[in-house]
């Protein structure tokens, strides 16, 4: 049986899209834990689910690549998006962004003492960021390349990265997919149809040189 070099790369593409994670030079990239999910804003109130992490600070805002607003958890359990103060904004001190282990999200700012003119650095947290994790088998309907909505009878668990349920994030790292499971599972149903297709042409082309050579006995 014949397998194509292309058949080849399909389906060791697909296995290795699902748990790829990509190593980055760049502070406020993570990745999520197993089987967790981000979430950030949707429409009509309803937040989207990725797992991917490359977020940056934009005008002040916590924005993934897509850049819809990162959501975080408030001391009330609440979802908020995540900003930073906007005078520090508009000084560009939030440039030093850093996400945590456990999703703190904090950046340096350099404050003066009035008592003594003399400089020092403040830590400045503006939240944490909230996972989500589904029951096993949720299926998830795919908005974009990044995001995801839930059923709407589906309430996901919803905490932070170390606090007991979740475990912690990845800095400087993040999913090189967006790790929606049935899209993978449609390439990987592509690559073996393909395979199929191989095989069924290989039995017929095994049936006519067998009939060829049976004309010639």
């Amino acid at each position: 049986m014949l397998i194509t070099d292309a058949t080849a790369r399909a389906i060791e593409n697909v296995a290795a899209r699902e748990q790829q994670v990509v190593r980055t030079l760049t502070p406020a990239d993570l990745a999520a834990p197993d089987g967790a999910y981000f979430l950030t804003g949707g429409e009509r109130g309803k937040p989207l689910y990725s797992r991917d992490g490359a977020f940056s600070l934009r005008g002040g805002t916590l924005v993934d690549a897509g850049g819809r607003e990162v959501l975080g958890l408030r001391d009330d359990g609440t979802l908020a998006p995540l900003h930073a103060d906007p005078i520090d904004s508009a000084l560009e001190l939030t440039e030093s962004a850093r996400i945590e282990n456990d999703g703190r999200v904090w950046y340096e700012r350099t404050v003066v003492d009035p008592r003594n003119g003399a400089m020092e650095a403040q830590n400045v947290e503006i939240g944490r960021l909230a996972l989500a994790r589904f029951a096993p088998g949720t299926k998830l309907q795919q908005v974009d390349a990044q995001h995801a909505s839930a059923p709407p009878e589906m309430v996901p668990h919803v905490g932070a990265a170390t606090d007991g349920n979740f475990g912690a994030l990845r800095p400087l790292s993040r999913a090189a997919s967006a790790g929606d499971i049935d899209r993978e599972l449609e390439h990987l149903q592509e690559a073996y149809m393909a395979l199929d297709a191989l095989r069924a042409a290989g039995v017929v082309r095994s049936g006519t040189d067998k009939t060829a050579m049976d004309l010639l006995k």
